[in-house]
């Protein structure tokens, strides 16, 4: 048994910048690089990409970061866990094997699914469970085959396929819904051979995860405020990476020369993020309790975490449902100079009036101050406004109506309207239902270069 093991975050969200893993490959001393990819709304536009073609679904940043990322990863011999696989883990697997052949690495890939409950035929209405009181939920997951709304469903599965993947050896484990904190408590529990019964220290090991899942977040980045919460050297912002040992404990860091911080404050907000209860925070490994944590800041960047522990397991899994929830239609038009927030107030009223009858639900913002006029010279004007438009569309012609109707402006007023922009977007709404656990499996597949 190992004495200890050192796991990194490199991404914390889908869009997360590309750098700071690299530096943590090249210079964390890792053991485990972790990449945490997924939420909820990033799921359903997964699953959205993937209806739309079956090769796709996986994160959409994929490609780049294991690219630029493999390399590193074998010289360093770090092993390298990520939910980026998403709506799609094996086609995101063959992607990573396609990379490793072009550069001429051998490697073995873990894709772990199952998650995808849309089309799960096994499963009946009995087997889920309202969510508090979420009829629309239950209604719209009992209902999906016959209902079109519905294009994802998706179980938050635990550390349980990940286990089998570092057993099997894989270097790197792509999955699809996994929860966050189980992509770090996976790997401490086989290092350090913990019973999964040991509730105590899947808390514990919990804690850890929770706290390093949001990368920059623990690093300064969401934390920061340069007035009362000032963080140096943003723009280099580092990633964390945790010392973790046998009895739970960790010292969490970042690599030197980073920017950012960590200190009490980011360490503590971190681990209140997210937490509703902290004597029970549900995961698919464990409920945890945060209330007996404690942060002591050990050194320059240094937090060192004890306590927390946790008790049994739920019986349920929760399922992210993603379904077509409206369309929405916007537009937005630029006033500046004199009056500029009396004419942009026409132009919405006078919007208002005209797509009233058409929807039910019309938001108009003003917004803005020093873009259009940014020079010293023009500052005694000291007015410009963005208005913005936005409605809900039951069809996407509808929706299409709001920006024609901003763009209109220009000729029919009021004056010195410019820079129009019009958006149609779908938007996919998230409710979540409760699955019996026994019902649903991880799969692992293995793919080599």
């Amino acid at each position: 048994m190992k004495q200890k093991i050192r796991i990194g975050c490199g991404v914390g969200f889908s869009g997360d910048r590309i750098e700071p893993a690299i530096v943590l490959a090249e210079k964390g001393e890792l053991d485990y690089l972790v990449l945490e990819c997924l939420a909820e709304r990033t799921i359903a536009l997964a699953n959205k990409r993937k209806m739309q073609d079956p090769t796709k679904g996986y994160d959409p940043l994929l490609e780049r970061r294991i690219e630029t990322l493999l390399p590193h990863l074998v010289k360093n011999n770090i092993r390298l866990i990520t939910n980026m696989g998403a709506a799609n883990p094996i086609e995101g697997a063959k992607k990573i094997i396609e990379i490793a052949q072009k550069q001429g690495i051998k490697i073995k890939v873990a894709a772990i699914y199952g998650d995808n409950l849309f089309d799960n035929s096994t499963l009946t209405d009995d087997d889920f469970i309202k969510f508090g009181h979420e009829d629309f939920a239950y209604n719209l997951m009992v209902n999906r085959k016959s209902n079109s709304i519905v294009n994802s469903a998706n179980a938050y599965l635990g550390i349980e396929g990940i286990l089998e993947a570092l057993q099997a050896d894989a270097q790197i484990i792509i999955t699809g819904r996994v929860a966050d904190p189980s992509l770090f408590l996976a790997p401490m529990i086989h290092e350090f051979g913990w019973k999964t019964e040991n509730y105590n220290l899947l808390g514990k090991g919990t804690v850890i995860g929770h706290l390093m899942e949001c990368a920059g977040q623990i690093t300064g980045g969401y934390f920061a405020d340069p007035i009362k919460k000032p963080v140096e050297n943003m723009d280099n912002l580092g990633h964390p990476f945790a010392d973790i040992f046998p009895d739970g404990s960790a010292i969490i860091s970042k690599v030197e020369g980073t920017g950012g911080i960590i200190n009490l404050q980011t360490a503590k907000e971190q681990l209140l993020y997210e937490v509703i209860n902290p004597n029970e925070y549900y995961t698919p490994d464990v409920i945890a309790d945060f209330t007996s944590v404690k942060l002591v800041e050990i050194g320059k960047n240094q937090i060192k975490v004890t306590g927390g522990g946790g008790k049994t397991k739920p019986e349920t899994y929760k399922v992210s449902i993603g379904y077509r929830a409206f369309w929405q239609g916007e537009g937005e038009i630029s006033y500046a100079g004199t009056s500029a927030l009396e004419r942009a107030k026409l132009a919405g009223e006078t919007i208002e009036k005209r797509l009233k009858p058409l929807f039910e639900e019309i938001q108009v913002d003003y917004i803005g101050q020093n873009s259009v006029f940014p020079n010293a010279e023009f500052q005694y004007l000291n007015s410009e406004v963005r208005l913005r438009v936005a409605a809900k569309a039951k069809t996407q012609a509808e929706a299409v109506l709001v920006g024609e109707e901003v763009e209109a402006l220009y000729t029919n007023g009021p004056a010195g309207g410019g820079g129009v922009r019009k958006y149609v977007n779908e938007v996919i709404g998230i409710i979540s239902v409760l699955v019996d656990r026994n019902k649903v499996k991880p799969i692992v597949g293995y793919f080599e270069s």
